[in-house]
């Protein structure tokens, strides 16, 4: 298994051939996927959150009306464009052309959601993805949500990135769900 994180050229040429990839703004899966997403959220308002890996925003949408403050993150920038317009009627977002876990937002958060993302990291990425987690949200809420099918391409699949995380004692299971193909778990963090 490769242990490098799949970088910006790779999402690039994905993105190159389609605006929308995994069809995330019309697949049924996806819209599902979602609502049980932000059910295992909760009843919960956050007043700051972080979206890592963004894409056309189409979750973005959706999370931003439980957040005071949202900030949506992503490492292409013609997938931030679209995300941008589907939500610009949503003033409480805020945009951001990252490459995570590298670079990082300023300020805490209340809650991280950490979806479709952790399987294109390597160890040490991951590994600095959970310390930078720990110093921007201590008491918060961290969501992994991940595809399970395991994925030519990616470092690794989405039941470990998630074991990875369970593994670590500064996060502590709240809920998880698991589905056929997408598992989430929602994290305190210590």
């Amino acid at each position: 298994m490769p242990n490098d994180s799949l970088d910006a050229a790779y999402f690039e040429r994905v993105y190159a051939g389609a605006s929308d990839p995994w069809s995330f703004a019309t697949s049924p899966y996806e819209a599902q996927k979602y609502d049980k997403t932000l059910a295992s959220l909760g009843e919960r308002r956050f007043a700051r959150a972080l979206e890592i890996g963004c894409s056309i925003g189409v979750f973005t949408e959706r999370l931003a009306g439980r957040c005071d403050e949202l900030v949506a993150v992503d490492i292409n920038e013609r997938a931030l464009a679209e995300a941008r317009k589907r939500c610009a009627r949503r003033p409480n977002v805020t945009f951001a052309h990252m490459v995570l876990p590298h670079d990082f937002p300023n300020g805490g958060f209340d809650l991280i959601v950490l979806s479709e993302v952790g399987y294109y990291w390597s160890d040490d990425d991951l590994a600095l993805a959970r310390d930078r987690f720990v110093r921007a949200a201590p008491g918060g809420t961290l969501e992994l949500v991940h595809f399970l099918p395991d994925v030519a391409d990616y470092v690794r699949s989405g039941d470990a990135v998630h074991e990875i995380f369970l593994a670590d004692d500064r996060f502590e299971s709240v809920r998880s769900h698991r589905d056929e193909s997408y598992r989430i778990d929602v994290l305190s963090i210590r």
